[in-house]
């Protein structure tokens, strides 16, 4: 037997003795497990499934051991996901932390800033959110005004950012701030950390078209933020926000993997001789889960790539804008397989409206991490080197 062989034996066997069963379906918004200070378990089956993940590093399972991770390699992480998915596991912990703060970290971090931030997210102690987009800085990210002055050990921060999400129930910030005024819009930026409870700080949530509100506005009144928090050179936070961009992005392209469109239909509709009666519909729905399945590929040769080291820079965007389109689809088509029932608001028939509600919630796809169109100009001219 090969060594990936015993490990595939040996994480099939552990994963069927520690996942709960009802850890084993798929999960809506409200079945997240973020982690943080303020969580609320919604069962002891959450509570343990985490804590078993942890326990072995295996919520990060490609950290480092030393940050909280599992210390995997790309071959052992992919057989731990294909195990999960066998036996439909659900994310033991979501986390801004570990889908975008991490990996900016690992790259750009000091020792000791690793040491001190890396293993709470990985055990999901701290939530964290992402302080990018001001009311004048959306796509033109660089033109943010967010200031920060230097007190000798620390910065005293002034601005506001908006559409921070879960800014209301996170626990701590990572944040662009301007340090210097005088530079070129792209210079002069830098990448700081810190907490939420901080004095100063207050968040406002934004509601949306769906009735959710993940969004907030957030204000910073004089906030301080220790200098042992910046993350890389004072000044040249530009290049961590990039990147940290690229795992946002490609977080976003990847919806997960969801109930199959066709179990939906089945349920919903019956079959007529094994079949949706529908025809077009039927074809719809085909051609969705074709597209669908090739992308998963495709992210999976991504994930590949980036395990291996490679530059994921504006391949992101493709996954991004990819992604997102796909997850639209999928929605207006759980609307058609549902019909009238699917416009239901409130009520219990419908979990509060469950199906409109996500179905205008994707809409919101397509604008955060970057509107669709920046996404297409970044691939005409970086990948497919169109002119300007």
């Amino acid at each position: 037997m090969s060594d990936l062989e015993q490990f595939r034996q040996e994480t099939r066997a552990w994963l069927d003795e520690n996942c709960p069963k009802s850890m084993r379906a798929p999960m809506g918004e409200g079945d997240i497990c973020w982690g943080g200070r303020r969580f609320e378990f919604k069962s002891d089956d959450q509570k343990a499934w985490l804590e078993h993940m942890a326990a072995r590093g295996w919520t990060v399972p490609s950290w480092p051991k030393e940050y909280g991770g599992g210390g995997l390699n790309k071959d052992e992480a992919k057989i731990l996901a294909e195990e999960m998915r066998r036996i439909s596991a659900r994310p033991p912990l979501v986390s801004f932390g570990i889908w975008m703060l991490g990996p900016a970290l690992l790259k750009f971090g000091t020792h000791e800033q690793k040491l001190e931030h890396l293993p709470p997210i990985a055990r999901g102690e701290i939530r964290w959110c992402q302080g990018y987009s001001e009311p004048n800085a959306g796509s033109d990210l660089a033109a943010l005004m967010t200031k920060a002055e230097d007190k000798g050990d620390h910065y005293i921060i002034n601005g506001q950012k908006i559409w921070t999400s879960y800014a209301d129930k996170a626990d701590w910030i990572f944040c662009l701030v301007r340090t210097d005024f005088s530079a070129t819009k792209h210079n002069g930026i830098s990448f700081v950390l810190f907490d939420m409870e901080s004095e100063g700080v207050s968040t406002k949530p934004i509601k949306l078209i769906s009735g959710y509100s993940p969004f907030c506005e957030t204000f910073f009144d004089d906030v301080k933020a220790y200098k042992k928090n910046l993350v890389g050179e004072e000044n040249k936070g530009w290049t961590i926000a990039k990147y940290l961009l690229t795992h946002e992005r490609t977080g976003i392209g990847d919806m997960g993997m969801p109930k199959p469109l066709s179990a939906i239909a089945r349920d919903k509709l019956g079959l007529e001789d094994g079949q949706i009666e529908d025809k077009m519909l039927r074809h719809e729905i085909a051609s969705h889960e074709i597209d669908a399945a090739a992308f998963m590929f495709t992210l999976e040769r991504a994930k590949d790539q980036a395990k291996a080291g490679g530059d994921m820079g504006a391949f992101s965007s493709m996954l991004k804008y990819y992604g997102t389109e796909l997850n639209k689809d999928r929605h207006e088509l759980i609307l058609k397989v549902n019909g009238t029932d699917a416009l239901e608001w409130e009520g219990q028939f419908s979990n509060n409206g469950e199906i409109a509600r996500n179905w205008l919630r994707t809409k919101a796809n397509s604008i955060e991490g970057g509107t669709t169109e920046v996404q297409l100009n970044i691939i005409s001219k970086r990948i497919l080197d169109l002119p300007a």
